[in-house]
């Protein structure tokens, strides 16, 4: 997996420069308790406030270290009672084999009780600053496919339909019609700023998506800053008994976009973490070797890094 943190790392073959690529951390403000689409969000929720009892099957050691998890969002219906689901974010840069353990013991006793779980692996996107977006966007795709049903049930009947909240076509901001429920559109507005600024020698914000057989979507978003260096950001989603209300890969696509901007929109305080077209060239080739291994078709042929 590429790692896109630490000191700035380019393909120039220079030193890497001793600014800091590491974004700020959250800061001290707390997301506050909110509603939307009929449910209640509590950020800040430690999985023993949600299983006050150890539930049957899970041991006492799984128990004891799952029970002190910390759950970035905890989401319950109106009554704001019984939990339905969880959200985590992960930078997975920092992850070791204790908290990997750990995460695994979480994943019993959220199956034991059956409480679903988001988990949004990123090494930028984090609970304080994106959280409540990317909460709400998930909480009104699953509204609206639960109003509309499976649109593959009508898409012969109503073929102009939108397929998904995602595929909602409307007045955007800027007057013209587009996909209104874009979570990429400011990155790749904000991409096309920074051209006409000079700082990009390509304007175009790039992207795909891979959803692996029995494991996380993957999205990747990647931007040339200057030539054969990028900007570039990987999302994964993983879903225990969840969805998300969209396809997973196009969500990891576009959160990875999102990313991407939100680097943009830091980058005069915190150094682009830029990879050299070498480094994306053998993920690409990696991505490529394991076609057999993907849920969605491999449509990957005609992307290269030039």
């Amino acid at each position: 997996m590429l790692q896109t943190r630490g000191t700035a790392v380019t393909g120039s073959g220079t030193a890497p420069s001793a600014r800091s690529t590491r974004l700020p951390a959250d800061p001290a403000v707390p997301v506050e308790v909110f509603e939307r689409a009929g449910r209640v969000v509590r950020p800040g929720q430690r999985l023993g406030q949600l299983v006050p009892r150890r539930p049957e099957g899970v041991t006492g050691n799984q128990w004891n270290a799952a029970a002190r998890a910390l759950l970035d969002f905890v989401v319950s219906g109106s009554d704001g009672r019984a939990a339905s689901f969880a959200v985590e974010f992960v930078d997975a840069s920092t992850q070791t084999a204790q908290t990997q353990r750990g995460d695994r013991m979480k994943q019993a006793v959220c199956d034991a009780v059956g409480l679903g779980l988001l988990r949004i692996e990123s090494g930028t996107l984090q609970p304080v600053t994106h959280g409540r977006r990317i909460l709400e966007y998930v909480l009104d795709a699953r509204a609206f496919r639960d109003a509309t049903g499976d649109p593959a049930d009508y898409a012969e009947l109503a073929p102009d339909g939108p397929l998904s909240y995602r595929d909602i076509v409307g007045r955007l901001p800027d007057g013209s019609r587009g996909h209104v429920n874009d979570l990429g559109a400011v990155a790749r507005a904000a991409a096309v700023e920074a051209y006409v600024d000079r700082e990009l020698v390509d304007p175009i914000l790039r992207s795909l998506h891979a959803v692996w057989v029995g494991g996380p979507a993957q999205g990747w978003a990647w931007l040339q800053v200057r030539p054969g260096e990028y900007l570039f950001e990987q999302v994964r989603i993983w879903q225990h008994r969840f969805s998300c209300g969209v396809e997973p890969g196009r969500l990891a696509e576009d959160l990875a976009t999102m990313a991407v901007g939100e680097r943009l929109r830091l980058r005069d305080a915190v150094e682009l973490p830029l990879a050299g077209r070498a480094r994306l060239t053998d993920a690409l080739d990696a991505l490529r070797h394991r076609r057999d291994e993907l849920e969605n078709p491999y449509a990957f042929d005609h992307i290269a890094f030039d």
